[in-house]
């Protein structure tokens, strides 16, 4: 039987839907009795406490609230989480958005500004962050610059995901499974089982797999689907009530196919015939290049794993010293082959193969004797090697037009709707196209023949890192009311970057024929400049200038020897010298974290907190590819991001505990800001000075009535750059305004209880990128975006769950269905294609639903 109790500090600083699955149990159980709010414990501040006790915007969510809200990844989490927004493109490409500061980056060199942990342990580079949330005790959500509590790349926020560990308790099994629309299928299973009297063994496992919602109009499996298994086993050893060492194991496989990257301007075709399929939305049909010849061979899709293995041990020293030791190791290895050009025709085609391993130790001692002083203290240490490699494969026939401007829905141009890929390599084409160059008429069959059909060439990126950290913290209470906290880190990293490019199968023609622009474009200046020296060197550019064309139209030219007059081309990726070797250099850093926290309890159910933080992203040094073939690849050194973050809060309970409000508004300053922008096809990071961002976050649970319960939450962002290159803009994936709003309705019925949940939730219009689509900031473009359309406009999603729990309580059925409306909406747009002129689409998910059973032993 569950029963109610009025509690005035738990779940204060909770989200509202932590509150729902405590209510919903009383569905089950059939009484008129209120139902139970059970108290939320955290550790977001190294200790265990009440969420309510928290000094600044912490979201909790308990598993049970998870499995309520049918929860299963990061993406839905943040739906009905305030301040938190995560994007996914796919489980290799998550992006995580916390008050605005998004945390995606792919290279090997980056930081991450938003942290994700499990256990603890930093699981935060963006290619093997993501991970299934299943058989879970608790979600925290720590808001703002929290280095100090977690670490070094915790500079807006973190993520910690704390996972069932094995229960020495006694035996326990569970087991779900769903099916739905799209051949949705999903299994569940649990089984704790002690072993004697001091340890036991768990495992927990998810298996599921839902097809694509954006039709394959060439066959073949559709777009946007997912393939996922991912498995956990857990030993406990507690021999003593003072010892307790866990061992957690997981390893997640993803095998999905491939993403819809979809260029609007182009209506899908026939890559053969040149007939139309479809039409241009994100969420109609594509028709995309299904295979290429990188890596011998390789077909649209993403195959990833992720592992790794953690051992927690906690040792009471006394009644009031605790040491815990975690130690780390895990790693991911992440291949996605995707068409990012949006089109049907063989533009492009890449390959992202990003790897990554970590071991990690961390010591730490708390104290609290009861008294007026408690703290701990600690130290760490994290050692990090990554890389990641993206081949890319470019038709030069398909991409000269493109340059030529042939391929941008210039009516009076040739168009891509109704023309085969063979008219791409015709004289009637590429003639004209290589005249404009500048080319003589002779030298233009030669040119036109030597062009290939696949020209493969390829950039590693490669990072290793060896950081140390020292950390403490302090709290201080002089009265029952008051408390002070002030805690500071101090993280010294040495690093290693790295860059490795190459044209693999020799080189590139288009690249030769843009070089030649390049030099036309230097003779011309030189020319008007008009001196003696001036126009000696435009003749001698003008001589180099003619021998690259004679020898580009020579036959075989793209396998021809390379000599000094004849350089090894790249088209997007100059090759570094060998053709490949990879080039290096060092950095050593090093800097402070801090905050400092005040929370005064006015009265038992209501807390006030403040508190000032000084959050640090450590500098970079990001490599880019040379600018000429052969020659020096270039290393940006960009400063440690800072972040100076002030916010003020209440969390309370009022009419007895049936209404909870907090709330929390909060000013961020940025200096070096740090950012990536695009040159081509390549992405680098860069400073974009200073930043400020303001809001501010609250949430509301009202019950209403013993079987009527309403939650509400909102989030106002107000992040826009105030100086440097996007002064003015906002930041990417950035809306002003996200709210939730939601119910649960429980019915008595014979043999059991209905529970109907709605929710809903909006959020504002959203750049997705920093650049704001401005025209004036991608002249750098392989080829100039002018078209202002990487922008979506404000939309809501209506999600339903309908339950039935039997009076046994040992089964349940459940009917669900997620944007019951059916919205049509993009969830990126930009991405590769955008520094081809080819700015591509990726849409939502659109309506699904189904039915799930559960069983509990």
């Amino acid at each position: 039987m569950i029963h109610r109790v009025y509690r005035t500090s738990i779940l204060l600083g909770a989200s509202a839907l932590g509150v729902v699955w405590g209510l919903a149990g009383a569905a089950a159980a059939q009484t008129a009795e209120p139902s139970q709010l059970d108290e939320v414990i955290v550790t977001a501040q190294l200790r265990e406490q009440s969420a309510a006790e928290v000094p600044f915007a912490l979201t909790a969510y308990s598993g049970d609230m998870l499995e309520s809200l049918g929860v299963q990844d990061f993406e839905e989490l943040s739906a009905f989480t305030p301040g938190l927004l995560v994007q996914n493109q796919s489980p290799n490409n998550p992006g995580f958005v916390m008050r605005g500061i998004t945390s995606d980056s792919g290279e090997a060199t980056n930081e991450p500004r938003v942290s994700v942990y499990q256990d603890g342990v930093s699981i935060s580079k963006s290619r093997g962050s993501w991970v299934e949330l299943f058989d879970i005790e608790r979600v925290e959500i720590a808001k703002g610059p929290q280095s100090t509590l977690y670490g070094r790349g915790a500079l807006i926020g973190a993520i910690n995901v704390i996972q069932n560990r094995a229960d020495v308790g006694g035996f326990d099994a569970a087991a779900r499974a769903s099916v739905g629309n799209l051949d949705y299928r999903m299994v569940e299973l649990m089984v704790n089982a002690p072993l004697g009297d001091a340890a036991a063994l768990r495992f927990a496992t998810r298996m599921k797999t839902r097809n694509g919602y954006v039709e394959n109009l060439l066959g073949g499996e559709d777009y946007n689907g997912f393939d996922t298994r991912a498995f956990r086993l857990s030993l406990a050893f507690e021999p003593t009530d003072a010892f307790r060492y866990d061992v957690i194991a997981n390893y997640q496989q993803d095998a999905a196919p491939g993403t819809s990257f979809k260029a609007m301007a182009y209506s899908p075709a026939d890559p053969a015939t040149g007939a139309v399929l479809g039409g241009r939305e994100p969420w109609e049909g594509a028709a995309f290049t299904a295979s290429t010849a990188i890596d011998g061979g390789r077909t649209l899709g993403l195959d990833r794993t992720v592992q790794g293995v953690t051992g927690i041990g906690r040792l009471d020293l006394n009644d009031s010293l605790t040491l815990t030791s975690t130690t780390a190791w895990r790693e991911f290895e992440s291949y996605e082959a995707f068409d990012p050009d949006g089109i049907s025709l063989p533009l492009l085609f890449a390959v992202e193969d990003a790897q990554g391993d970590q071991f990690s130790q961390e010591f730490r001692l708390n104290w609290d004797n009861g008294g007026a002083l408690s703290g701990f203290i600690g130290a760490g240490y994290f050692n990090e090697d990554g890389s990641q490699r993206t081949p890319t494969e470019f038709n030069e026939r398909v991409a000269l037009a493109q340059l030529a401007g042939l391929l941008d829905g210039n009516p009076l141009a040739v168009g891509t709707t109704a023309l085969p890929l063979a008219f791409f390599s015709s004289p009637a084409l590429i003639d004209p196209v290589l005249g404009a160059f500048g080319i003589p008429a002779p030298f233009i069959p030669g040119i036109r023949d030597n062009l290939k059909a696949s020209h493969i060439e390829t950039a590693t990126n490669s990072g290793e890192l060896e950081s140390w950290d020292l950390f403490g913290d302090v709290t201080w209470r002089p009265s029952d009311r008051l408390e002070f906290a002030l805690g500071v880190r101090w993280t010294q990293d040495d690093k290693t970057s790295g860059i490795s490019t190459a044209a693999l199968n020799g080189r590139s023609i288009l690249g030769g024929l843009l070089a030649v622009q390049q030099l036309q474009g230097q003779i011309a200046a030189l020319i008007a400049e008009g001196t003696p020296a001036a126009l000696t060197q435009a003749a001698a550019l003008g001589a180099f200038a003619n021998g690259l064309v004679f020898q580009l139209a020579q036959p075989g030219a793209a396998n021809a020897p390379v000599t000094a007059a004849f350089p090894l081309f790249g088209l997007t990726f100059q090759p570094t010298a060998g053709n490949g070797d990879v080039i290096s250099q060092n950095l050593e850093d090093d800097g402070f974290t801090w905050r400092a926290t005040a929370r005064y309890a006015v009265t038992e159910d209501t807390n006030l907190y403040a508190n000032y933080a000084r959050g640090r992203r450590p500098a970079v040094l990001a490599p880019a590819a040379p600018s000429a073939p052969f020659a020096a690849p270039a290393f940006t050194f960009v400063d440690a991001e800072q972040v100076d973050s002030y916010e003020v809060g209440a969390k309370t309970a009022m009419m007895g505990g049936a209404l909870r409000l907090d709330g929390a508004a909060y000013f961020y300053d940025y200096t070096n800001f740090q950012t990536t922008v695009q040159v081509g096809t390549q992405f680098i990071t860069t400073n974009a000075g200073e930043a400020t961002a303001y809001g501010f976050e609250g949430q509301a649970f009202l019950s209403a009535s013993d079987s009527l319960d309403l939650f509400a939450t909102y989030a106002y962002n107000h992040s826009r750059f105030e100086a440097g290159i996007f002064d003015g803009n906002r930041f990417r994936l950035s809306p002003d305004h996200r709210a939730s709003i939601g119910a649960v309705w429980r019915l008595a019925v014979p043999g059991g209880a209905v529970e109907v949940q709605p929710t809903y939730s909006w959020q504002s219009e959203t750049f997705f990128d920093n650049d704001n689509d401005r025209a004036d900031l991608q002249t750098g473009n392989f080829v100039p975006d002018t078209a202002v359309d990487e922008v979506q406009e404000a939309y809501g999603l209506l999600n339903l769950r309908i339950r039935y729990a039997p009076s046994d309580a040992h089964w349940g059925l459940e009917l669900f269905g997620d944007n019951l409306l059916d919205e049509e909406f993009i969830k990126d747009a930009g991405n590769t294609g955008d520094g081809l002129g080819l700015p591509t689409f990726i849409a939502g998910e659109p309506r699904t639903w189904g039915a799930t059973v559960s069983l509990r032993y």
